[in-house]
Order: structure tokens, then sequence, then C-alpha cells
């Protein structure tokens, strides 16, 4: 049996054994890399640091130590994610072989962990995407049609993954940009509640909404992952001291008595019906497995596509600023070269052309006039799009709904269409805006067997919540 057909947690077992050694999994694990890269998932592959790394593991097993909980593992990181030992572009050419001095504290977690790190994954341009066709290297492919888009932003961690690559792997979740991924490549995502995960050491895209997250093939798997990221970092101001749980024991608890609530406001026109059908038949088995389902009203949901499009825009404008070809950028690979012709050659490189547009719809609703018509007016849509969400779980502890409201469409169909883009988030949008926890889970697939996801969201901190409602699912899907 291929090691990278394992659960994460049986895997680790085996190379802490010596039963694996952890070398043969990393050789596994490049040459699958190796094999399908013309999926375009990864930006960098560190293959000799993966070896060398990998050979340091078997010798302390030998040795007779301990091996972290992530033993041998290999695990992808988003390209958004800064690392010591490979550049850090996130997907953008004015980033291009850029060297982080430090690693994201989220990837020295999982080195500590044992994990094997075994590149940087392709992404959208600053994480700006729906589909992973905005990255400056090429878009990514989805490995169950390759004419298709993946997903966005982190559509390249949802590959490695969903090929095979890797077991595990870390993306960045703004507006949905590893929910809607794990839908479309069928694979499991989970976005942290806001401040469960550290930010540190993620290139911002909009500070109020970024979160860190896990991408596995399988709920115990992701729960694993997100034991290891998360918690409190000092060096981050917003994230959170509370506790973290056992997530992997959550994953083995029953849902009988669980209110499971599904909002009828996001069963509405453009869900594609076979979606709707898979995502109904998915919570009529948790009602089977004794759950009660409970029909809400979220009414604001509408309203979070065009708030969210404010704000995160809004602080897109500000955190992209430093970007000015002086401060990162080609001056960091030919140091004493002549400063000037380097920023003249950075800002011709440029942002594409969807970083320019949110930059420059940015700075339109933070300008003077327009303030207070927009972003004002936002703010307080979000706060009663949170106003939703607890009045909701005031009467749920779960709710369901569909994470993507068609299944992944093909490349180049919406590229000239923003507003076609941005709708395939309108599911995701409304608990980044909140800060609760969610993740995406596959429930099915479409006739032309492209993978469907169903979206768990639980309140703020509740993940072991959630996982115990996604095994649940998981188990009755098999």
């Amino acid at each position: 049996m291929s090691a990278l057909s394992l659960p994460i947690a049986e895997l680790a077992r085996l190379v802490q054994s010596g039963s694996v050694t952890a070398e043969a999994v990393a050789r596994e694990s490049l040459k699958v890399i190796a094999d399908r890269r013309g999926l375009n998932a990864f930006l960098h592959v560190s293959e000799q640091a993966t070896l060398d790394r990998a050979g340091e593991l078997d010798a302390r097993r030998a040795r007779g130590e301990a091996l972290g909980p992530l033993a041998g593992v290999p695990i992808a990181i988003k390209d958004a994610l800064c690392t010591l030992d490979a550049p850090t572009s996130s997907g953008s050419k004015i980033l291009a072989g850029w060297r982080s001095p430090y690693d994201a504290t989220v990837v020295a977690r999982l080195r500590a962990a044992d994990a094997l790190l075994v590149g940087k994954t392709n992404m959208d341009e600053f994480a700006m995407g729906s589909s992973n066709e905005n990255s400056a290297f090429g878009p990514v492919k989805n490995p169950w049609d390759e004419t298709r888009i993946p997903g966005g932003s982190s559509g390249g961690s949802a590959v490695a993954v969903a090929a095979g690559m890797t077991l595990g792997a870390l993306g960045s979740d703004t507006g949905g940009s590893i929910r809607q991924p794990a839908a479309l490549t069928g694979t499991v995502g989970i976005k942290p509640s806001y401040g469960r995960v550290s930010r540190y050491g993620l290139v911002a895209f909009a500070s109020s909404l970024d979160q860190v997250g896990p991408f596995a093939r399988d709920v115990s798997s992701a729960a694993r992952l997100l034991s290891v990221i998360a918690g409190h970092d000092p060096r981050d101001s917003t994230s959170s001291t509370e506790g973290v749980p056992d997530y992997e024991a959550a994953c083995g608890r029953e849902v009988r008595g669980l209110r499971v609530g599904v909002p009828e406001d996001y069963f509405g026109p453009g869900l594609d019906p076979e979606i709707a059908d898979q995502v109904r038949a998915a919570i009529a088995r948790l009602e089977a497995d004794g759950a009660r389902v409970v029909p809400i009203q979220m009414p604001h949901t509408r309203h979070g596509v065009a708030t969210y499009y404010v704000l995160a825009t809004a602080e897109a404008s500000s955190n992209l600023a430093r970007f000015d070809g002086v401060r990162f950028g080609l001056r960091e690979e030919r140091p004493g070269a002549d400063l000037g012709a380097l920023y003249d050659a950075t800002r011709s490189a440029g942002f594409g052309p969807e970083v320019k547009r949110r930059i420059l719809l940015g700075t339109f609703v933070l300008s003077a006039g327009y303030y207070d018509a927009y972003y004002a007016q936002a703010e307080r849509v979000r706060a009663l799009i949170r106003r939703d969400f607890e009045r909701a779980f005031a009467e749920v502890d779960v709710i369901a709904t569909p994470t993507s409201p068609t299944a992944a469409f093909p490349l180049g169909e919406r590229v000239e269409d923003p507003l076609a883009m941005y709708l395939a988030d309108v599911y995701t949008l409304p608990a980044s805006l909140a800060g609760v926890a969610a993740l995406s889970l596959p429930v099915g697939r479409t006739r032309a067997q492209l993978p469907i996801g169903l979206q768990l969201i639980a309140p703020a901190f509740a993940e072991a919540r959630l996982l115990t409602v996604a095994a649940a699912c998981e188990r009755s899907s098999a």
C-alpha cells in the first residue's frame, strides 16, 4: 500500500515505529509531485531539503528518540506563508525569488511536529481570486478534470492533496479560499475561527479576515493538522489565548442530539440543483444518525458579496502599499545593483489585473467623500451578518450549507466576468465576515464526476463541534 494513501495519524505511527522510513515517504511524495507537474500545483519543490530532513528523522528514530505527531508526513505550504528555506512569492512577479528571514509561526509548528515540508504551492496573486487563474505563474489545474479550475486562492494546496502529492497542506482563507477549493477538489478544508491560528508570517491580504488552515483527504487528518498549528502566538496581536481542545478525539463523538441549522437563504437561485440535492442528502444522513435538523433564517446573507468586496479591497489597498519595489522584490535577489533600475524593473513586472482592480476599488471606497457611503456602511452590514450568526447559534449547534454554488468550472470561463467570479464565494463569505469556524468536506459527485462540498459552520472556537459533525458526515457518506 502507498504511504500516501494512509491517514496522517497512521503514516506518522508507522514512521515513529520504524515500519516505514521517512526517506521512503519523502521519495514517494517527490516522485508524485514530479509525475504530476503538469497540474502546476507547486511553485517551488524543496527536494534536497526534504530528503535531508527525512534522513534526520530516520536517524533520530534509530537513536531511540521520540518523533512528533506529524513524523515523516509530507505537507505542502501555500506560497503566501513565509519560509526560511524556500522562496515566498505569494503568486506575484513582484516577490519572485524573495526569501523571508524567518518562518511563519504555522510553518515553525509543522517543523517542530516533524513534518516534511516538500514545497510551496501555487496560488492566486496575493490570495486574490476564486479560481487560481490569477497566479503570475500560470493557473493550477483540477486533477479530476484538467480543463477545469481547482478553486482559489489556495488551489495549489488543495490540488497537492487531491492529486496524492502530499497528505496535507496549509492554505489561507480570507473569504473562502480554503473551503471553496476543498469543495471543488474533493478534499477537507478548514477555516478556523479568527484568532484560532497565528497569522504571523502570512503575507496579508485583508487582515481582519485572513486565517490559515489545513487541507487533508479525511476529517481526522485535518483535525491533527489543526491541532498542531492552533494556539496562542504572542507575535500575533489577534491571536486568541483560548485553549486548544483535542480535535482528533472530537472526530469520534456522536451527533445524536446536536441541532443542525439549515438556512434556506443558502438554497436560492444560482445553486446548481445537483449540488442542492447532494447537500440535502448529506443533511438527511445526519438526521438519520440522530441529529435534529432545524430550519433557520440568515436574512443578511444576500449582502455578503457586496460587503466583503468593500471591506476586503479597502484592507488590501492598505496592505499592498508596501510592495513598491524598494522594500521587497528584485532588490533582494541582486544586492548592490542600481536601485533605481531595479525599482523600475519591479514596477514594470507589476501587479496582475485582479490585484490592480481590487487595489483601485479599495482606494476608492476609502477616499474622501466615499468612506461613509461605502466602507462605513459595509462595516454596519458586517455587524448585521455577525448578528445573524449569533441568533442562529442560539437555536442550533452547527449550520449546514453548500460550499460552492457550482462544481469546478472550465478554465477561462469567468476570467472576463469578475462579478461571476466573485459569486463563486457567495456561500463562504458570510462566515468569514463573522469570524466563525467553518469547513468543507466532500459529500458526493456530479453526473460529470466532479466533487461536491458541504460547508459546516460553528460558533467561534467551536472547531471541535465542527469536526464531530464533519466526521459523522464522512462516515455516513462512505
